[in-house]
């Protein structure tokens, strides 16, 4: 016999991760990708994470407001502790203590699973608590699970000078260094590329003035 865990009810490490990188950093400057808790809202239920059908009271949530705007400054601010300490384990340092504290009271915030009488008395289940502290709960555990696992070694940030998305090196040698080969990685390889055509062209330049002094001196 399996065990049947819903698709909402699992968090991958690529999906947690893709959730801390929805803040980035572009040409210098920080992008959020969350501008609204309705973008929040349709970026989780995108990746499969909140119960279908959705909630009222996360419908509720997209409509401009006090309790949205409380919703979106609670999922940047779990957002921002879970960055915090995932640069913490990649820079092999110790982590700020207020985000281990953000981490720790998100992951008590699970709704609990309320086994009921259905229609025609089949067995069914409801969920009692908030749906967005739900998910975020989830996220988060998966993050600090990652943090502690044996291949805590795995978690990368972008080698890319104008990248720092956090990614999970998947790859059989474990020596990944770009988030995605085809734009950081091909970026970085053009830039190499750029600057030893440069460094060519400059020592060239260089011989060429040598050379034309010493037949001069001549």
């Amino acid at each position: 016999m399996t065990d049947f865990i819903p698709p909402y009810h699992y968090v991958s490490v690529d999906t947690a991760l893709d959730f801390v990188d929805t803040i980035e950093t572009e040409h210098g400057e920080l992008v959020d990708r969350f501008t609204s808790t309705a973008d929040a809202i349709d970026w989780l239920r995108k990746h499969g994470l909140l119960h279908e059908p959705v909630e009222p009271e996360v419908r509720a949530l997209r409509r401009p407001g006090p309790e949205s705007d409380r919703a979106l400054a609670r999922i940047r601010r779990v957002r921002e502790a879970l960055r915090e300490i995932l640069t913490a384990s990649i820079e092999h340092r110790p982590a700020a203590g207020r985000a281990i504290d953000v981490v720790n009271r998100t992951m008590l915030a699970r709704q609990k699973f309320i086994l009921v009488c259905g229609p025609e008395g089949k067995l069914d289940h409801r969920h009692e608590g908030d749906a967005i502290d739900d998910v975020l709960a989830r996220l988060t555990e998966r993050v600090a699970r990652q943090t502690i696992s044996p291949d805590v070694d795995r978690l990368r940030m972008c080698a890319s000078d104008t990248c720092d998305w956090i990614f999970y090196d998947s790859s059989r040698t474990g020596r990944r260094r770009w988030c995605d080969m085809n734009t950081c990685g091909n970026r970085a390889k053009a830039a190499r590329h750029r600057a030893r055509t440069r460094d060519t062209a400059v020592v060239e330049a260089e011989s060429g003035v040598e050379a034309g002094a010493t037949t001069a001196a001549n």
